[in-house]
């Protein structure tokens, strides 16, 4: 049954104030200097500090001195953001968390750190209310990989190997129940029973909770009190430096931090296996998914890059002994071409011998093998993938929590208008109507299809430009640039059209996210999706548009000699002497290796810049000098993990990653060598991450999630687009079925096959009595000939054979591979059956009744 909230029901559908927790926690305090520096406590020592918050101001009034209360009648120069930090903060100290206060002066601003700390009461009870998952019994580990048992079968030496100190254990988990809490191993220690990232999310979930104003307004938690500058920052500490001390000789005493930065972050570790546990350990199961994705996506490119690089070298090789190579670049005077645009002059064929042979690197035989191949590759990959990622949810107790565990959206919790009773708990939770976010959907894809016109309309403009440019360079009578002017217009055109995706990328990422929000998603996992999903529609379209237009639509619709089909009064563009498909292979280098060189440059450079700044300020605010690399800082854990970027997420690293997967699966009968490019460009950009994680970022918040979300989806979509793409790729853009029809229906071979493809102008176009030629199969008249329409007739046959073959071979890979691993399989209904019995209610008083029971019977 539905029910509108009233004012009584906000508080108590985001989090529950009226906890009762200890009567001696809570308090505001404001600390003085701690003696122990490498520890994230408070000034006692002893207490932990399990979050930071951060704010700013000016100083245009007296602040508070160490050990003094605040002087509440100073002028603050933002009241309202004021009142609302306060009220922020009293809450807090409501829901029983634990207060200390730093203030940090400098030459014109004073930093006013508070740290916080969640007591065990209040630790428990919201371990239990978030559906945490605590230790049942220690499982023993078994960590292997595929390439490490193949090697270790063919008595091969693994060099990706690496002996990392300090293992996590692997456990049978439950859910966290108080009442149980004797069952579960370490309860003893209240201490320790609670990893550190599961503090950081207790806690987290109580400041996304709790509100500082009115809750209809949406006025709830810390993220929108960060987005409104009310504080500066929020962030869990660090577990110290990532630095080893030079006299540092045993590995086992190692900080998890410096284990990840020893083993995985520095570029001697790129030929090794990444620590997945560990990385679970220190970032969550979200995060440590992502590297896991990234590191079996880059292991998995290896076979492509070679299989690539072989079928290139194969075009080196058909480049020498290639019949239709020779017979354009021995031609000489006897093939006249028509003119390529309404200003241009006759040109001789053999004047593209070099680009002719250039064409050959990507067009030819071994490309239909290698498109078939890549097909495949992704359909097995996938699968292997979904093995792999089952394989980890179930190590790392996250397999069952999009259905299980996860909470709604603290905003939704807020702003939703009505409550709604869960038909399987019975209990009152906060609904949004279907029918008004189905409203707001059609509207956010409205906003999609208007800016994907506006790609279309910028993809026209840079047509036109290409056309444009031709012309120009035509009119300027220099003989070097005439002779080049295709070239060069297609390469400018691609840089411009780069520069415009980027530009365009950053104008709607911007507007999803709006839309996102206001569509009103209930979970976190859902927000996320659909954010990805509006976004990654745009930018397939921007980054797809032009290579899909220069494989299947230019020079499709140019006409003849004679009868020219025109654009805006322009005649439509014919692809260059060396064809469209060397024209598409330049494109994706320019999109995808120019993209991906970016993307590092700012990767590596931009974080760098960013770090040397923020130091720079806050070591020119307190007037010293900044401190050189490796010397001792004097600055709190807090203050030095201040000074750290900001982690964005994780957003743009698959985005980058889904798209370069499109390039090397959809366009790969183009460019053999994509996978060795990303495999390259993978190398870097998993050390690249890693060292912004570890070294440059700010401790993200341990994000729980169970696989990489939509993203699977979004490649199972690419993969079914790349099987189709590359089958009408190979049969109308590709030269290879017409050079297979010509061999069928000749002696065999390829002699005389340039003039079969050459077709003569129509007298009526001829100028001073000139015979030009032009690609096509028609005869004098200009009409379509016989030949035309058989080789029609088997393009379209080779696209239905190729397309069913592939994906009939990529449902029985799929059949044939369970999506779960055996013993797997038994773990979780073992870890089942375990939980069951942990958290079975009044189990001995149960057994004692049936007991007394069966003796009364036998009496």
């Amino acid at each position: 049954m539905m029910k509108n909230k009233g004012e009584g029901d906000d508080s108590a559908t985001l989090i529950a104030m009226e906890s009762q927790p200890d009567k001696n926690y809570g308090s505001l305090n404001v600390g003085g200097q701690m003696s122990t520096r490498d520890r994230n406590v408070f000034s006692n020592g002893i207490t932990q500090i399990d979050f930071v918050l951060v704010w700013e101001d000016s100083l245009t009034h007296s602040p508070p001195k160490d050990g003094q209360a605040e002087d509440k009648e100073s002028p603050a120069p933002h009241d309202a953001h004021h009142k609302w930090r306060e009220n922020f903060l009293s809450r807090l100290q409501a829901a029983g968390i634990h207060l200390e206060k730093r203030v940090v002066e400098e030459e014109k601003t004073q930093i006013t750190y508070v740290l916080l700390s969640a007591p065990w009461s209040v630790l428990c009870y919201y371990a239990e209310e978030i559906s945490l998952r605590v230790p049942l019994q220690v499982v023993p580990l078994d960590i292997s990989n595929w390439s490490e048992k193949l090697l270790e079968k063919l008595s091969i030496p693994n060099l990706m190997a690496q002996d990392v100190p300090n293992q996590p254990a692997d456990f049978y988990t439950c859910q966290f129940r108080t009442n149980k809490l004797e069952r579960f191993l370490g309860s003893d220690n209240k201490d320790t029973f609670f990893k550190n990232t599961q503090r950081h999310q207790i806690v987290y979930e109580i400041l996304a909770r709790t509100p500082y104003g009115v809750v209809k307004r949406g006025e709830v938690g810390i993220d929108r009190l960060i987005s409104e500058k009310i504080f500066s920052a929020a962030y869990p500490l660090h577990e110290g430096s990532y630095k080893v001390p030079k006299d540092q000789v045993d590995p086992q005493s190692l900080s998890l931090r410096q284990i990840l930065h020893q083993y995985w972050a520095r570029w001697a570790c790129w030929k090794k296996y990444q620590p997945l546990d560990h990385m679970r350990e220190y970032f969550g199961e979200k995060i440590a998914l992502y590297f896991a994705w990234l590191g079996f996506y880059t292991g998995w490119l290896l076979p492509a890059a070679v299989v690539g690089t072989v079928v290139f070298l194969f075009g080196i090789w058909l480049m020498v002994t290639d019949v239709p190579a020779k017979e354009i670049c021995n031609s000489g005077d006897a093939y006249i071409m028509c003119p390529l645009c309404n200003i241009c002059s006759y040109w001789n064929l053999s004047s593209i011998c070099i680009t002719y042979k250039a064409g050959l690197l990507f067009d030819h035989g071994g490309t239909v093998f290698f498109s078939i191949f890549m097909s495949l590759w992704a359909v097995t990959f996938l699968e292997y993938w979904k093995r792999t990622n089952a394989v980890l949810a179930h190590r790392w107790d996250c397999s069952e929590f999009e259905e299980v565990e996860e909470r709604p959206r603290p905003e939704f919790t807020a702003m939703a208008p009505m409550t709604l009773r869960n038909p399987v708990t019975g209990a009152e939770e906060p609904y949004f109507p279907e029918s008004k976010r189905f409203n707001r959907t059609i509207t956010g894809c409205m906003v999609i299809v208007i800016m994907i016109t506006v790609v279309l309309v910028f993809l026209i403009a840079i047509i036109l430009y290409r056309t444009i440019l031709s012309i120009i360079i035509y009119r300027s009578q220099n003989a070097f640039f005439i002779f080049s002017a295709g070239r060069i217009a297609s390469l400018t055109g691609s840089v411009l059209n780069l520069v415009v995706i980027l530009l365009l990328s950053r104008v709607y990422t911007y507007l999803a996210q709006v839309l996102t929000h206001w569509e009103m998603h209930r979970t976190q996992t859902k927000y996320e999706d659909a954010f990805i999903l509006k976004v990654f529609i745009f930018q397939f379209v921007n980054f797809y548009s032009s290579p899909v237009y220069i494989a299947f639509f230019k020079g499709r619709f140019v006409g003849y000699p004679g009868k020219y089909h025109t654009l805006l009064g322009i005649r439509n563009e014919d692809c260059g002497p060396g064809g469209c498909l060397i024209e598409l292979a330049q494109e994706l280098l320019v999109i995808m290796v120019g993209k991906q060189i970016i993307n590092n440059v700012q990767e590596f450079v931009v974080p760098k810049l960013k770090s040397w700044w923020y130091k720079r300020k806050f070591h020119s605010r307190k007037g010293i000098e900044v401190p050189e690399e490796g010397q001792q800082q004097s600055t709190m854990p807090w203050e030095t993990d201040y000074k750290l970027l900001l982690c964005e997420g994780l957003f743009n690293e698959y985005l980058e990653m889904v798209l370069q997967f499109g390039f090397i699966t959809i366009f790969v009968a183009a460019c053999p060598l994509a996978p060795l490019f990303a495999l390259l460009n993978n190398w870097v950009e998993i050390r690249l991450d890693a060292q912004k994680f570890v070294c440059q970022y700010r401790r993200p918040v341990a994000e729980r999630a169970q696989d990489i979300g939509i993203w699977f989806n979004i490649l199972q979509v690419i993969t079914h687009l790349a099987v189709i793409s590359n089958a009408f790729l190979i049969a109308f853009t590709s030269d290879f079925l017409p050079r297979l029809y010509y061999r069928y229906t000749t002696e065999g071979s390829l002699k005389g096959y340039v003039n079969f493809t050459l077709s003569v102008a129509p007298s009526s176009f001829t100028q001073n009595h000139t015979q030009c030629r032009y690609r096509g199969l028609r005869d004098q008249k200009g009409h379509l000939l016989p030949e035309y329409f058989h080789l029609l007739a088997v393009r379209l046959a080779f696209v239905i054979i190729f397309e069913h073959v592939v994906f009939f071979i990529g449902h029985m890979i799929d059949m044939m591979v369970p999506d779960i691993p055996e013993d797997v399989e038994i773990k979780i209904k073992r870890e089942h059956y375990m939980a069951k019995e942990a958290l079975a209610e009044n189990q001995s008083l149960g057994m004692k009744v049936v007991l007394e029971e069966t003796e009364k019977a036998a009496i």
